[in-house]
């Protein structure tokens, strides 16, 4: 698979947020060659904190590709201290959103990048080649877009309702502020134009692909593609691995199973994998001219995640190539 992905107009376009999607971008990162594959990446969970630019899920995508995640956690760096964060404490000053001490150093250098007016698909290239990170990683847009949560305990940002509230508010509506004013970066634009297959990783829909396809341009490219656009099931057995998403899709009356997935990703999938425990709707999905694979989907290890990104490349070709 390797090798034919080599051959030119080969390439694999990755949209992800959060940590399941990382586990699936360190698969392909490890079969595919530099310049078969580009990561789009959610920035709708973005944000200032202490005076610093924040990007969760581009740092998640980043450290993972380049070793340094923490195992534990699937997100921030390995072997990180929380000396700086005590002492805002300390001081009084805002906690609940913690940074490591190394990640600090992250946040510094692409708040500097940005205040010098490069933009936050050029500071995200400078950090993941410092980081020794070999395929493109892109920001959704460079233009701000916000994920907002209405909810059974007001209106609430992302990072209030996932982190500081730990995602327990009923979320009623999720809209994102500054979309329409967005626009894709070129690169982004370019990547879905060479694309030779399309993948929506095992992300909450709702909350890391959403914004993505908000941003005026992406939807539409994806919708109108000819190349195979396919997904990985962020939902076994009725239960999300990591995460709200099986809890949101109950709250806003979404089947909590592959078929909800499908049916809110319409008119931009040919086929999706399922995982193992969800085989017996693969004819209740085939039937609706949705092509499915029933796999083990679970990534715990890095040979899961390499195994996944065979599977789902070999399946594409047989399949829907």
């Amino acid at each position: 698979m390797e090798e034919r992905l080599k051959k030119p107009g080969d390439h694999v376009v990755l949209l992800v947020g959060g940590v399941g999607g990382a586990k699936l971008a360190l698969g392909l990162a490890r079969v595919l060659p530099p310049g078969s594959l580009t990561i789009i990446v959610n920035t709708g969970d973005d944000f200032n904190h202490l005076g610093l630019h924040i990007s969760p899920d581009v740092d998640t995508v980043m450290y993972t590709l380049s070793n340094l995640v923490n195992p534990k956690t699937g997100w921030g760096l390995n072997d990180d201290s929380l000396h700086a964060m005590r002492m805002v404490r300390r001081y009084g000053g805002p906690d609940w959103f913690s940074l490591g001490d190394k990640d600090l150093g992250t946040h510094l250098m692409r708040t500097q990048l940005l205040s010098e007016g490069l933009t936050l698909t050029e500071v995200t290239g400078k950090l993941c080649s410092a980081l020794g990170v070999e395929h493109p990683l892109l920001p959704m847009s460079d233009d701000p877009v916000r994920t907002v949560l209405d909810t059974d305990q007001g209106t609430l940002n992302f990072q209030e309702y996932f982190v500081r509230e730990r995602w327990q508010p009923v979320a009623r509506d999720i809209r994102f502020e500054g979309s329409e004013k967005a626009t894709p970066s070129e690169a982004v634009l370019a990547a879905l134009e060479q694309a030779s297959m399309i993948v929506i990783g095992p992300s909450n829909p709702f909350l890391s692909i959403d914004p993505i396809l908000s941003v005026p341009g992406i939807r539409e490219r994806i919708e109108s593609a000819s190349v195979p656009r396919v997904a990985i099931s962020p939902i076994i057995a009725g239960k999300a691995v990591k995460g709200p998403t099986a809890k949101m899709m109950a709250e806003m009356g979404i089947d909590v199973s592959p078929v909800g997935v499908i049916d809110h990703y319409r008119n931009l999938l040919d086929g999706i994998i399922l995982d193992e425990a969800d085989g017996t709707l693969r004819d209740k999905i085939e039937s609706i001219g949705m092509h499915t694979s029933a796999q083990q989907i679970l990534m715990e290890t890095q040979n899961d995640k390499i195994r996944l990104a065979v599977t789902l490349l070999h399946w594409v070709e047989e399949n829907l190539s």
